[in-house]
């Protein structure tokens, strides 16, 4: 019988803590954290801060003396190369992530399930699955760019060709008005996005890793359920939330102190790069400024690391929640979680009994 939203809460705890904490093992642990980052699980609940709200701690007299008396010196075509290449390598990064992440994702299932994280093997076995959802990912994302334009194409159009925008002053009432509107339908353009995105990767997720199905498939399988369900997967979607709020407000709290603890070393370091490339004569060009991007992605990936591993909690949590809720209504995912015992041979037969010793005669 399946299991209601909030009934699934327990056992999703009890898995998490028999995983993380009986015992612990940092090994596991370090796993799981790289995992969740390049999975994206960090985003379904922990690590509720954003980096971005931090700065370092410079010296602005140093470092402005020493910007102001390089950039101008810098030629225009070294901006519109450098420009280039960022974007290109911007694209590429981003197209491999992307990669990455959709096996990753079969990765966690993998080590959620079992309660064991084993990246190497799981990466190899998981390929097939995640090139799959590589492509569903891919194809989400075009549609979405396609329903986005559609969405303020149409209007922006519309206010042109009227001559709303030729005179805006002239008609603040109907700009106002549509603006209004215009945000709505965004933003229940962006919560159907969220759930679908969600949905994906909680139920169709386990039946493209157990079945050697596509995402579009796992969809048309899941569909009548939800329509047959609606209140059962309308809770789960609602405790989610919930719940992900609250662990975002626990998680985010340590997280920030982290950063912070996190920050002072960087920007310490970041200080005396700066300020023996002053005192070496160094300008910015191709290369410096190559060196300095390349050395700010490797610090904001560790300190986004730093925040995984506090998140690690949520990063099992979540994804156990999803499996015992869906397990119920997916006999193949509730046979893996829940395996018939073994079934013992049968006892031996009892020997016959032995033939009564004849009396001696005589």
């Amino acid at each position: 019988m399946p299991i209601s939203a909030v009934d699934a809460i327990g056992p999703a705890f009890e898995h998490a803590r028999q995983q993380l904490v009986r015992p612990f093992r940092a090994s596991q642990w370090a796993k799981l954290g790289l995992v969740g980052l390049l999975a994206g699980e960090m985003s379904s609940g922990g690590g509720g801060c954003n980096p971005g709200s931090f700065q370092m701690p410079t010296h602005p007299n140093h470092s402005r003396h020493f910007l102001e008396a390089a950039l101008p010196t810098v030629n225009p075509m070294l901006y519109a190369s450098l420009i280039a290449v960022l974007v290109i390598a911007g694209f590429v990064l981003l197209v491999l992530f992307l990669y990455i992440n959709s096996v990753m994702r079969f990765v966690l299932f993998d080590s959620v399930v079992a309660k064991e994280c084993h990246i190497w093997q799981s990466w190899t076995r998981r390929q097939g699955p995640g090139q799959r959802f590589f492509l569903w990912q891919i194809l989400l994302a075009l549609a979405s760019i396609v329903c986005l334009t559609i969405l303020v194409g149409i209007p922006a159009a519309f206010a042109f060709l009227v001559g709303w925008l030729k005179a805006p002053k002239e008609h603040m009432i109907p700009l106002i008005l549509g603006g209004m509107a215009l945000f709505f339908v965004f933003l229940l353009f962006v919560v159907v996005q969220l759930v679908v995105h969600v949905m994906t990767k909680d139920f169709v997720v386990p039946q493209m890793a157990l079945e050697e199905i596509g995402a579009i498939e796992g969809w048309r399988r899941l569909w009548p359920q939800i329509k047959r369900e609606k209140g059962g997967y309308g809770a789960y979607i609602g405790m989610k939330i919930v719940m992900a709020i609250g662990a975002a407000i626990i998680l985010g709290i340590v997280s920030a102190i982290v950063i912070l603890l996190f920050l002072i070393p960087v920007g310490g370091l970041g200080a005396i790069a700066v300020i023996a490339g002053m005192t070496a004569g160094l300008t910015w060009n191709l290369y410096t400024i190559t060196l300095a991007v390349v050395l700010g992605t490797i610090a904001i990936f560790a300190l986004l690391y730093v925040i995984s591993l506090i998140s690690v909690p949520a990063v099992v949590f979540f994804p156990a929640y999803s499996i015992y809720f869906f397990a119920s209504r997916y006999p193949a995912l509730n046979a893996l979680l829940h395996p018939a015992p073994p079934v013992m041979p049968p006892p031996p037969p009892d020997p016959p009994p032995l033939l009564p010793t004849p009396e001696p005669i005589g």
